[in-house]
């Protein structure tokens, strides 16, 4: 018999699966998370999977209801569309400073994402469009150098997690948010902070139409990445 996963290794790696479960849709907001289940899926200890399930209440993923355990935490549109308005600022303060601090092998890797943006759009690779986007938003805030903003950023993020899927997989939406990114990474490789910042602004605007657009067709969280 196989020995079970344990100690910090095991919990971050069944908190890393946990989100990618929810970012595929293999777990949706209001599920529970048995924790025996969590454990024999995941080949990790309970005390490891418990330990998880912690973690990502901290970041506000997952919900521990006393008497009731862990389940996935529904986030409504309402709150999305606030959490993105944050997230907005410290994007737009991360572009500013990626403008004027980034370094060469940065900006050249800013160019090679925005290539390959184009190619994906053209290709209809959803997928690996979906990949490079949440990589142009890592590496604006790695190439500012903020290092506050980033930790801010990524507990904004945790509750996000299924809304930020599911928005480049509609219709058309890589396409509609290629130009985007673009103006982003034109901004931040030419030094311009202000074409930067503005560039942010606009497109989480627009990602906070779609969130609000979702409300008017669903009583439910639509499932949306940026």
């Amino acid at each position: 018999m196989t020995d079970k996963l344990t100690g910090a290794a095991a919990r971050q790696y069944v908190a890393d699966a946990i989100r990618h479960s929810l970012r595929s849709g293999d777990l949706v907001p209001g599920q529970r998370l048995v924790e025996n289940d969590l454990a024999e899926s995941y080949g990790a200890t309970r005390s490891a999977v418990r330990e998880a399930l912690q973690d990502l209440a901290a970041e506000e993923i997952v919900e521990i209801v006393p008497r009731r355990g862990a389940r996935i935490r529904a986030v409504s549109v309402d709150e999305a569309v606030q959490i993105t308005e944050c997230r907005s600022a410290l994007e737009q303060l991360c572009a500013m400073k990626a403008a004027t601090q980034a370094n060469e092998a940065q900006r050249a890797e800013l160019r090679r994402i925005g290539t390959e943006m184009r190619q994906a759009v053209a290709d209809g690779a959803v997928h690996t469009y979906s990949a490079l986007n949440q990589r142009l938003h890592e590496l604006v805030v790695e190439a500012s150098g903020q290092e506050v903003a980033r930790r801010q950023l990524e507990r904004l993020n945790g509750p996000m997690v299924r809304f930020q899927f599911r928005l480049a997989l509609r219709p058309g939406r890589p396409a509609q948010s290629l130009q985007q990114h673009l103006d982003i990474i034109d901004g931040i490789v030419s030094g311009d902070a202000t074409a930067a910042a503005r560039a942010v602004a606009a497109h989480l605007g627009d990602v906070i139409e779609q969130l609000r657009s979702s409300a008017t067709t669903s009583s439910t969280p639509v499932p949306t990445r940026t």
